[in-house]
């Protein structure tokens, strides 16, 4: 089985969503569930932030022109049915199901084209960065798939590849391996390290830093905040590795 991660990072106006998620920065979606057949899609999504930031999801959500996933530029004459399984003062729960038609598109429906059947999806929208990690047989055609996505989204977003790797590794290769980091989030850490973004005090600010990279402010925070979590992830499992093979058998 082989792991492919990526993200879509959504221009303004392209997804509801994203834009509403871009307004409130500390609000953030992942799915509990996701399922697709040739014909339908349907999901469930488990979002967290601020009372004021969840009205407004939910909002997004249930407005009659989007549907969840699909990656029409205009109306593709879908049937969504979005139902909120839950609502709290700091959750949102949500059960998404629609019925494509000839003009509909979405990441699930493009990766079952090229992948083949039985493939995962699991998501984590965060402001107008969508990241998808999906796994799938190995034997299809990763490069089709790109391809055909890219087309999809056309001008609405842009692709960024964050890893491709198979499932299982063993720990021993897991914990003396290099980081996973794209070139983007190397590139992101580099210059924050090279500019003093993580001296105390900051020489330099984020807005600053995304400037100097020119790329949007957002683009950048969530490239440092996946490169921070990733070697986080990294320290603790390499930390756990050496703490089990110092164990007396």
């Amino acid at each position: 089985m082989r792991e492919l991660v990526f993200a879509l990072e959504y221009e303004p106006g392209c997804n509801r969503v994203a834009d509403t998620l871009a307004e409130h920065p500390d609000a953030r979606i992942r799915s509990l569930s996701l399922h697709a057949t040739a014909e339908r899609l349907w999901r469930v999504d488990h979002a967290t932030g601020t009372p004021e930031a969840l009205d407004a999801i939910e909002a997004a959500f249930l407005n009659s022109d989007y549907y969840a996933d699909c990656l029409a530029t205009g109306d593709c004459g879908a049937t969504q049915t979005t139902r909120v399984l839950d609502h709290s003062d700091d959750t949102l729960v949500l059960y998404s199901d629609w019925e494509r038609t000839p003009t509909c598109a979405s990441v699930p429906h493009i990766a079952r084209d090229h992948l083949g059947d039985g493939v995962l999806f699991e998501t984590r929208h965060e402001g107008r960065h969508y990241t998808w990690r999906v796994i799938h047989s190995g034997e299809g055609d990763v490069a089709a798939f790109f391809e055909s996505l890219e087309a999809a989204v056309g001008d609405c977003a842009r692709t960024e590849m964050l890893r491709t790797a198979d499932t299982a590794t063993p720990a021993g290769e897991a914990a003396g391996a290099s980081n996973d980091l794209s070139p983007e989030q190397e590139a992101a850490l580099r210059a924050a390290v090279e500019h003093g973004y993580y001296e105390s005090p900051r020489e330099v600010d984020v807005g600053e830093l995304a400037d100097h990279l020119g790329v949007p402010r957002s683009t950048l925070t969530y490239r440092l905040r996946r490169a921070e979590e990733q070697l986080a992830k990294q320290h603790v499992s390499e930390t756990q590795f050496t703490a089990d093979a110092s164990m007396p058998l």
